[in-house]
């Protein structure tokens, strides 16, 4: 097992002073090894077992990339240490793209977590239409308002596609409330910024044309939901025009003119339950949206 190849290293016709010296390391590393395998041959293979799959194991945990939350989620908005509290609070659920979180009207006091995937947020209309009120991605808390007030849940949240979430009773989140008052004034800072965005959405609806406002809401999923991509900044969620409609404040038949407006212009492109904005600079611009608006 340990013979030590000396006419391969001699056949290679390297320096003699070469030569020598990868004599001697070889001779020197078999006698090491040998000494070894004769004092500690079984706890040798065990030690050096254990030590390569906790090695291996601490490169696999080194190689996982760090979750990057969404700007202006409540998982976004706290420290390292609160953040890992939080998503230790509830027990942890996958569900299908089409499976409801929350309905609308129940008597029910937990929170959700997301942790990833996207949701949509409806009401019902008196007329029977379904109103889609916003969005939700990996990182937002919803459900906090029937978890504070105990009234019925005011509208329904479905998954668009497959998600992970965290299911959070109410009690255990109020104590995690108590024992950090920074993520306290946190969900109160998300909550203000969640009534701002319904605030400046009725203010949309009574302002500006229905063109302006498609202009609007899609420049605002470009930045929320979108990802760049070679012929723009696709939007990966699959709004049918009735929803997006319904966020717009409009009829459907005043979107869908809109939108062949914003794809004569090239400002965007529209395939089945997709859109690709061609130039965002211009479509913001369209939208009457500050550069540095939010």
């Amino acid at each position: 097992m340990w013979t030590v190849p000396i006419e391969l290293l001699l056949a290679l016709d390297l320096q003699t002073w070469l030569t020598l010296g990868l004599v001697a390391g070889y001779l020197v590393t078999v006698a090491l090894l040998r000494r070894a395998s004769r004092t500690v041959r079984g706890p040798l293979r065990f030690d050096l077992c254990r030590w390569s799959i906790r090695v291996g194991a601490l490169m696999r945990r080194d190689q996982q990339p760090s979750t990057q939350w969404p700007h202006g989620t409540f998982l976004q908005r706290l420290g390292p240490p609160v953040r890992s509290a939080l998503l230790e609070l509830g027990v942890r659920r996958r569900v299908p793209a089409g499976q409801i979180l929350i309905h609308e009207g129940r008597r029910e006091s937990h929170l959700v977590l997301i942790e990833d995937g996207l949701t949509k947020v409806t009401a019902a209309l008196p007329d029977g239409r379904t109103a889609l009120l916003s969005l939700r991605v990996g990182g937002d808390l919803i459900g906090e308002m029937s978890a504070l007030n105990d009234e019925p849940r005011s509208a329904t949240v479905t998954a668009c596609g497959p998600a992970r979430y965290s299911v959070i009773p109410r009690e255990r989140f109020r104590a995690f409330l108590r024992s950090h008052p920074d993520a306290a004034l946190e969900l109160a800072a998300m909550v203000s910024d969640r009534l701002r965005w319904s605030n400046r959405r009725r203010i949309d609806f009574t302002s500006y044309p229905v063109k302006i406002r498609v202009a609007r809401v899609v420049a605002e999923l470009s930045r929320t939901h979108g990802r760049q991509a070679p012929g723009g900044v696709v939007i990966d969620v699959r709004l049918t025009q009735p929803e997006l409609a319904t966020i717009c404040g409009a009829s459907e038949t005043s979107v869908q003119k809109s939108l062949r407006d914003l794809r004569a212009e090239g400002l965007v492109d529209t395939d089945y339950r997709r859109m690709t904005v061609l130039d965002l600079p211009r479509l913001r611009a369209l939208g009457q949206l500050d550069a540095d608006e939010r």
